[in-house]
This record gives structure tokens, C-alpha cells and sequence, in this order.
């Protein structure tokens, strides 16, 4: 699997961890609480959402480095993701809507000046900011995560590039030790050959003084026998 699509699949897992916290607040916390909490927990909701958008916008751009040939259901796995971010980001402009039209209607007092309830909305509030840190910390765990697997897969590739830098370089030595025997026994040949042309030069020069003193004897018996 290549380094995109790890990084894909992390980053859709902390958008799908997102959503279901989101899917939670909406679908149960929101309906369950009233006043200054529901109001907390539709802030939450939206820090979420906002940053389910900027993983969004992560996973366009992961999926350009994944191959061709596999793109598509990554391309299905984003349009989906994308389809469930719309419908809560109108789920929780509806929730907050209503909740608006319920705080009109029904509190039309002013907000208390009691330390108490200031007390309650810096505990939800720091609860609230103490929540983004975990998110944010898990989220950094998970890239050294991957950043280390990544390290771990670059230093795979080195060692096999070394072993392989290796072969050749044995071959490479193998091919040597191959072109010097060739070339000596070229050498060795060539030596022959021109050893082979000499005896036959030399056998020839034999056989020319063979036939002249055989001509010479031919001759010479022949003058003598008319005379």
C-alpha cells in the first residue's frame, strides 16, 4: 500500500471519529440538554464540523497521489464522507436555529449576573477547549504514527537498494573477471592461428623443394639416359 493511501485511510478515520462525535451531540446530547449547555454543545458541534471540513479538504488532496487503477472506491469513500458532512452541517444549523426560536420564546430574562452560572459557562467552555486538545493530540499521534511507518518503509527501500547496488556491483565485477578470461584466451587464439599459418608455410616450402629436387632428378635422369 502506498504512503497516499495510508494517509487516506488515516485521515477518513478521524473525519469518521468526528462525525460519530458530532452524530452523538446532535442526535442525543443537543435533544437532552437546555440553556447555556445545549449552547455549548452546538459550539462544540461546529469547532467539529469545521474541522471534519479541513480533513475533507486533506482527503481531496491525498487522493490524487493514489494510484488510477484503485482511485474510484476511494473516490466513493470521499463522496460519501462529503454527502455526511452536508446533512449535519443542516442538521446542526436547524438544531441551532430552533434553539435560537426556543431562547427567544421562552427566556426572555436577561442574562444573570450570578458568579455561579459564570462558573458553570467557563467549566463548559474550558471542558469544551479541553475536548480540542485531546482531538488535536490524537490527531498528532496519528501522523507521528504514520511518519514513522513511512520511516520504517524508507528504510526498506534503502536496504533493498543496497543489497540490490550490491548484486550489481558483483556482477558487475563477474562481467570483469569474464571480459579478462575472453580476452586472453583471444590472445590465446590468435597465438595458435598465426602458429597454424606458419607450419602450413613451412610444410609448403617442404613441399616446393620436394618437387624441385624431384623435377631436378627427373631431369637429369633423363639427359643422361639420351646421352
Amino acid at each position: 500500500m502506498s504512503t497516499a493511501e495510508n494517509l487516506f485511510d488515516a485521515y477518513h478515520l478521524d473525519y469518521q471519529q468526528l462525525i460519530g462525535s458530532v452524530r452523538t451531540k446532535l442526535e442525543l446530547d443537543a435533544q437532552e440538554q437546555q440553556g447555556e449547555q445545549r449552547k455549548a454543545t452546538l459550539r462544540r458541534v461546529e469547532i467539529e464540523l469545521d474541522e471534519a471540513d479541513d480533513i475533507i479538504s486533506q482527503l481531496e488532496v491525498e487522493i490524487q497521489g493514489i494510484p488510477a487503477s484503485i482511485r474510484s472506491q476511494y473516490t466513493s469513500r470521499l463522496k460519501q464522507a462529503k454527502l455526511d458532512l452536508n446533512r449535519y452541517k443542516k442538521t446542526a444549523k436547524e438544531t441551532h436555529a430552533q434553539n435560537n426560536r426556543n431562547y427567544t420564546r421562552f427566556d426572555s430574562t436577561p442574562v444573570s449576573d450570578d458568579p455561579y452560572d459564570e462558573r458553570v459557562n467557563e467549566r463548559t467552555r474550558l471542558l469544551a477547549g479541553h475536548q480540542t486538545l485531546a482531538d488535536g493530540s490524537r490527531r498528532i499521534e496519528s501522523s507521528t504514527r504514520l511518519a514513522l511507518e513511512t520511516e520504517d518503509i524508507g528504510a526498506d527501500i534503502l536496504r533493498s537498494l543496497r543489497v540490490q547496488r550490491e548484486q550489481i556491483e558483483n556482477t558487475s565485477h563477474t562481467l570483469n573477471q569474464a571480459e579478462t578470461s575472453i580476452d586472453r584466451a583471444s590472445g590465446t587464439i590468435q597465438k595458435m592461428i598465426r602458429q597454424m599459418y606458419k607450419q602450413r608455410f613451412i610444410i609448403a616450402g617442404i613441399i616446393l623443394v620436394l618437387i624441385v629436387v624431384v623435377i631436378l632428378i627427373l631431369y637429369f635422369k633423363l639427359f643422361y639416359h639420351r646421352h
